[in-house]
């Protein structure tokens, strides 16, 4: 930005030791997921919920509130927009932080923390007694922030809405029963075709852990996997993580029974590393101001689910990659590529969100909104939860959970009070559908570059189209720019369709 505002000035040197403070709390995140040792959970619990506390205190300080009132001051009519928009955003974010009482900030880390280490301990035993008491502390907690946060918001939003505004700016219960009625209603039908018609392929062939992972490593260096600036690790649910401009991390899982898990789920964090790394950073418009953020998470999940589905989901990439998994096994269980890439695609419905398949999918992002609706603004005791989610799994994909640990345990995000954050995962996948068409629109079938080794060439037209725009605008807005067309199912319904024809030979 122009040296001629010195109260600009200050506050940019404001914002990158809250960009500091914020990094060190991410990196004890990824440390606490990955290697950190059980017994140091109450520890780590007090030095996040320390930095929780740091970082509220800058975000809500009358020096901070002064800097931006300042800067907005130096704003005159010249002024570019890059700059008006990083100060109504800024703004935005210093009323709710205001708004919010230090001791429930503090409050919620600790209890986020204390619930991640509980979870992990109550899903292993698949103990959701357990879990109850630090689940319903966190929903104590969260309604609580969101009352407090009302009074910021720009318009009228009830609680689950005010907690969903980090993860989809601007996103309302009306526009997701929109969006869903569409899955729901034609979701269930296609689920039962497919099993008339026994769509999809086999049980996938054993692979050994190291097999594995030396695949995994392979995919992330064919996709431009840079050593000096990224970190794969192991945790016990997936992640994507950055710590800092040129520090990325990811974690996998190799998932015992789920040969291709290990593989799916390093395509999928890879795709949410690369849009990271594509975020606009490079000037001082960008970072460590709020434009140089991601969109969206719904834009984020459209990123990851590009790269799992659209790319390694794909039956050209199923083409190239056969061999390589029939190398590293010493033979062929799939008996061809075709079967092969049926394996990647089984198409029928499972327990388990994070191995759904695509069709499937969505109908589990719509149980757990329903649930967290009930939870936070319908008074449903929690101890109803269990229950509840069976009946509506059992509705919505004709499954029951014989467990709690494949049941309502099986996620993370309720563990660290994450309500609000689900709905993005179904937005991601109609995001990447409708961006997908105008990727292809401009630069070719997804399977013709695929087939041909050109993944580099998607990468570039993301690059060029969606990653530059940050937070310049909201979710949807993003669609509609990339796209021309407002955010809607049909792009991912009708992609749905044509890839049961081809796996399966069905009619439209």
């Amino acid at each position: 930005m122009p040296t001629a505002a010195p109260a600009l000035e200050a506050l940019h040197r404001h914002l990158h030791t809250t960009r500091l403070l914020g990094s060190i709390s991410s990196a004890l995140y990824y440390d606490q997921n990955t290697v950190m040792p059980a017994a140091g959970a109450a520890w780590r619990g007090e030095q996040l919920a320390l930095l929780a506390t740091q970082l509220h205190e800058r975000q809500s300080s009358e020096a901070y509130a002064e800097l931006v009132a300042a800067a907005e001051a130096e704003l005159d009519p010249s002024a570019p927009p890059e700059r008006r928009r990083n100060l109504e955003l800024l703004r935005l974010e210093l009323n709710r932080q205001r708004c919010l009482d230090p001791a429930l900030v503090s409050a919620l880390a600790r209890a986020q923390s204390r619930g991640n280490a509980i979870w992990q301990e109550a899903r292993a035993a698949s103990d959701f007694a357990a879990f109850a008491p630090a689940l319903r502390e966190l929903i104590r907690l969260r309604r609580e922030q969101a009352a407090q946060l009302a009074a910021a918001e720009p318009v009228e939003r009830s609680p689950w809405e005010v907690l969903a505004q980090p993860f989809e700016p601007d996103i309302s219960k009306a526009r997701l029963a929109e969006l869903f009625a569409p899955l729901e209603a034609e979701l269930p039908p296609l689920l039962e075709r497919v099993a008339d018609a026994s769509a999809g392929g086999g049980a996938a062939a054993d692979l050994p852990e190291g097999l594995q992972e030396q695949l995994a490593a392979e995919l992330l260096e064919s996709w431009g996997y840079d050593g000096r600036r990224c970190q794969r690790s192991r945790s016990a649910h997936p992640f994507s993580c950055t710590v800092g401009p040129d520090d990325f991390r990811i974690t996998t899982r190799v998932v015992s029974g789920q040969p291709l898990s290990a593989f799916l789920a390093t395509a999928h964090e890879w795709g949410h590393s690369l849009y990271e790394q594509g975020l606009p950073r490079g000037d001082d418009h960008w970072f460590p101001w709020p434009l140089g953020e991601a969109t969206s998470m719904g834009v984020h999940e459209s990123q990851s689910l590009f790269w799992e589905c659209r790319v390694a989901r794909s039956r050209a990439f199923a083409e190239r990659w056969h061999p390589r998994f029939c190398r590293g096994l010493g033979a062929d269980p799939w008996d061809g590529a075709f079967a092969f890439w049926r394996t990647f695609n089984p198409l029928r419905p499972g327990l388990i969100r994070v191995e759904a398949d695509e069709l499937s999918y969505t109908l589990h992002i719509v149980l757990r909104f329903e649930l967290e609706l009930a939870l936070l603004e319908q008074e449903m005791p929690v101890e109803e939860l269990p229950g509840r989610w069976k009946r509506r799994m059992q509705e919505l994909l004709g499954l029951e959970p014989p467990s709690d640990a494949v049941g309502c345990l099986q996620d993370i995000h309720w563990a660290e009070g994450l309500f609000g954050y689900f709905p993005s995962y179904a937005l991601g996948h109609l995001i990447s559908a409708q961006i997908a068409e105008a990727l292809e629109r401009e630069i070719g079938s997804i399977e013709g570059l695929v087939r041909e080794g050109q993944e580099a060439a998607l990468q570039a037209w993301l690059g060029a189209n969606v990653w530059p725009l940050g937070r310049s605008v909201n979710g949807e807005e993003l669609v509609e720019r990339v796209t021309g067309q407002p955010l809607s199912a049909r792009p991912f319904l009708a992609y749905l369709r044509s890839k049961l024809e081809g796996l399966s030979g069905m009619a439209a």
